[in-house]
């Protein structure tokens, strides 16, 4: 029995009304399984499963509205690898860069748990490697791999992003890197 996260799967029906609340947006990515905490309301899980349906939504399909509608204005990212700019320029670049190696990125949300004002999304990222990274050029490797995110929802948007990539399987997939024995 959990005592801090009393989790419930929540109605798949739920993550769909929050879709339908904003006609102008395309269709946002459905998480496979959602867990929330007993103790949030129905509004509260809305409002913070709507930024990281957009921003798993942006980094399935490029579609940077997406990330400066997910995005604080004042967005910090606690794990910046080294030489990434900060804030919602860090992200928007690190999407563009990632799509001129894998332009047919796509992003399943497998499981989102929220508690408080935490989302965790467990993320699944596949594609193939037929672009350009870090001087090496695809040859259309299937890239498939996983990440996970943990964050902060404030006012209704991402205010802070602790993430993790399994970017050892990516550079093993796309050659960079030779599996180990």
């Amino acid at each position: 029995m959990h005592r801090t996260l009393s989790g419930i799967v929540v109605a798949f029906a739920l993550a769909t009304a929050t879709t339908t609340a904003i006609a102008a947006e395309p269709t946002l990515i459905e998480p496979n399984v959602l867990i929330a905490d007993r103790a949030l309301t129905t509004a509260q899980v809305k409002e913070r499963i709507l930024p990281a349906r957009r921003y798993a939504t942006f980094w399935s399909s490029g579609d940077e509205a997406l990330a400066t509608n997910a995005l604080s204005p004042d967005f910090v990212d606690r794990t910046l690898p080294s030489g990434r700019l900060p804030g919602v320029a860090g992200a928007l670049a690190a999407s563009r860069s990632f799509r001129a190696a894998v332009p047919d990125l796509k992003c399943e949300v497998q499981q989102m748990i929220l508690s408080s004002d935490r989302v965790i999304s467990h993320l699944r990222f596949t594609g193939h490697f037929t672009g350009t990274f870090n001087g090496a050029h695809g040859k259309g490797q299937a890239v498939n791999f996983i990440a996970t995110d943990i964050y902060r929802i404030e006012k209704g948007r991402i205010a802070e992003n602790w993430h993790l990539e399994d970017n050892l399987t990516f550079m093993q997939q796309i050659g960079m890197v030779s599996p180990s024995a």
